[in-house]
């Protein structure tokens, strides 16, 4: 049975939603998707709890009466069906509230908001690199959990605990009113007096709650990026610093906590006062009908059970809307990052790339990571199927930007970008990117074993494919001494986090291995030798040679001897191709490349030297 409804919320839906919508009622509507009927049943039979619960009181009070007037060896006799029928009501309401239990708890508890992480982790990862070079990568994860859990809250308690609330107090006025309409007034002004208390009260703690959310993103933030760069922490002895840093954020957090029990405390002493006032009011109005003989004693019961029953639900309702408007906080907070329109999207008509030569196509294309000052400014190239190129030029001259433009990191300002003819602005990106391949200065790897790293440049590789890819790269003999705090050893041990437990070099040898197994007709290499020593730069070039081969390349490297002997060299300067040729024309030319070739010495160990003194043609192994 709990299994039947567990199944009831599918929490891993295939398809990719769009973006939700930025305003408040309009998100919280889209993240119901493929919840709604369950919560209208949370709904339903939570509505027939809170009327059960008031008509008890009813039927309590009628049973007084009964006490009051009937002989005790007569009461089965004379009332035994008034008796029945409440036993088969109070039956009546565990089965309800079972199903209550069954569709909130195991339908709708634990599925909503992993649906909701599923789906907002989903479109997180489709975000841009620019998206992620203006967050902390701490605080979209804070995002991600907290507004899934809180999306979940806000629909439960508006439809369960609200739900119930409403029609329970409606049906205890028609309940007392059903004694005597005097016994309405207590319960009437109750009401009245503890509405105008939540209208000053609570907005003001969902405000304090939307900035204490935000707060709680700032500080979980500042912690994870402490702990993610915890080598810079290290190398500079600044804990006391960062620790500090953290402190202020945790201090801001502070004070919105602060706030918010302040307001709390003023709540509760209000409640109290109105509560007593209605057991007060409620006791003094029931006798005085019964002085009168207008009600009976079962009413006097009732009605009083009723305003202290009251006095626990006004606390509890407090805490309710209290939090309510404290998840309502955090969901707005959540929805300026989770609501995102992504920049970079693929057409809806976008086909998948197909490159059967490799011929790459720059056209006018300007570039300026949406500000003034143009860091591709009308670039125009054109790369020869199989032609290997070299990027030169000082930092900043653009030459990186230019790799991620043709990845379709960012979209251009203007012009366009062919991949065999195929604007790729036009193409899907995940067929782009599969068709190159690329190893960066700044190698990152997953806290996943070292195999998982590998074949992530080709999951369905075999296992012979993988470790042929870790030898051509000269990552074998070092691997297989690898092991992590768990036992797991070679290609099973874990990297750490960003694979910080290799060397830089052990790193860049996996990364070359991981983009060997792709095999990609399209390969960039942005200083991918920078982290090895001249020895193991020495030991993998040919390895590197034999991956360029038949491929087009485009490379990016400060050390200009491992890029001179490309076919072309392709010299930058302030967004723009200055130069362009061989290695020798551009040394004859004396222009910026030879005055850059002057402020380096030699090339890597084991480097063959044509007579002139410049490095040989690339050529296969």
């Amino acid at each position: 049975m709990f299994g039947r409804f567990e199944k009831l919320v599918h929490p891993y839906p295939d398809a990719l939603p769009p973006p939700p919508p930025r305003s408040f009622f309009a998100f919280l509507w889209t993240c119901s998707k493929g919840v709604r009927p369950w919560l209208l049943m949370v709904t339903l039979f939570t509505a027939a709890i809170g009327a059960f619960e008031a008509l008890l009181f009813s039927m309590m009070a009628h049973v007084v009466d009964l006490l009051a007037k009937v002989q005790p060896t007569q009461l089965w006799a004379e009332h035994g069906r008034t008796l029945t029928l409440l036993a088969v009501v109070l039956g009546a309401s565990v089965v309800f509230a079972a199903l209550q239990a069954l569709f909130k708890y195991q339908g709708v508890f634990g599925n909503f908001p992993m649906r909701l992480r599923w789906n907002f982790h989903r479109l997180m990862l489709e975000q841009s690199m620019g998206f992620y070079q203006d967050e902390f990568a701490g605080r979209i994860a804070t995002k991600v959990m907290q507004t899934s859990l809180a999306v979940r809250d806000t629909w439960l308690i508006v439809t369960d605990i609200m739900v119930y609330v409403v029609i329970y107090f409606v049906t205890l006025l028609a309940v007392v009113g059903a004694f005597d309409l005097w016994l309405v007034a207590p319960f009437l002004g109750w009401l009245v007096l503890y509405v105008a208390a939540l209208w000053y009260f609570v907005p003001r703690l969902g405000q304090v709650a939307q900035a204490q959310a935000d707060a709680r993103s700032l500080m979980t933030g500042r912690i994870t990026d402490a702990y993610t760069n915890i080598a810079t922490v290290k190398l500079f002895s600044h804990a006391q610093r960062e620790a500090q840093f953290a402190r202020g954020a945790m201090q801001e957090f502070m004070s919105t906590a602060y706030a918010q029990m302040r307001l709390v405390t003023g709540f509760e002493t209000v409640n109290q006062i109105l509560s007593v006032g209605l057991i007060a009011a409620t006791a003094f109005v029931s006798l005085a009908l019964w002085s009168g003989s207008l009600v009976g004693v079962g009413a006097v019961a009732a009605a009083t059970a009723m305003a202290f029953r009251l006095n626990g639900i006004s606390h509890w309702v407090m805490w309710e809307l209290a939090t309510l408007f404290e998840h309502i906080g955090t969901v707005q907070d959540g929805m300026a990052t989770l609501s995102r329109v992504q920049s970079v999207v693929d057409k809806p008509d976008a086909k998948a790339l197909v490159v059967p030569r490799g011929e790459v196509v720059f056209e006018n294309v300007v570039f300026a990571y949406g500000g003034k000052k143009r860091v591709v400014d009308g670039l125009n190239l054109h790369i020869r199927p199989g032609e290997k190129i070299g990027l030169v030029g000082r930092s900043g001259a653009g030459k990186s930007t230019v790799v991620n433009l043709l990845l379709r990191l960012y979209d251009l300002e203007s012009g366009r970008i062919l991949v065999d003819g195929q604007d790729i602005a036009g193409v899907t990106q995940a067929s782009l990117r599969r068709h190159v391949g690329m190893v960066t200065q700044d190698t990152s790897l997953l806290h996943r074993s070292v195999r998982d790293n590998i074949v992530y440049g080709r999951p369905d590789a075999t296992e012979a494919e993988m470790v042929r890819a870790a030898e051509r790269a000269e990552a074998a003999d070092f691997i297989a001494g690898l092991s992590d705090a768990k036992g797991r050893k070679g290609y099973d041990a874990h990297v750490g986090e960003r694979g910080v437990k290799l060397s830089g070099g052990q790193r860049q040898r996996i990364a070359i291995a991981r983009v060997m197994l792709k095999d990609a007709p399209i390969l960039l290499l942005d200083e991918a030798t920078s982290a090895l020593d001249s020895e193991v730069e020495a030991a993998i070039q040919e390895s590197l040679y034999r991956l360029m081969e038949g491929k087009t390349v485009v490379a990016i490297a400060h050390r200009l001897s491992t890029i001179a002997a490309m076919d072309r060299l392709v010299v930058m300067d302030q967004g723009r191709i200055v130069e362009v040729g061989d290695h020798a024309t551009l040394l004859a030319a004396g222009g910026i490349y030879a005055r850059l070739w002057e402020h380096q010495s030699g090339g890597f160990l084991g480097e063959e030297l044509d007579e002139d003194g410049t490095p040989a043609p690339v050529t296969a192994g």
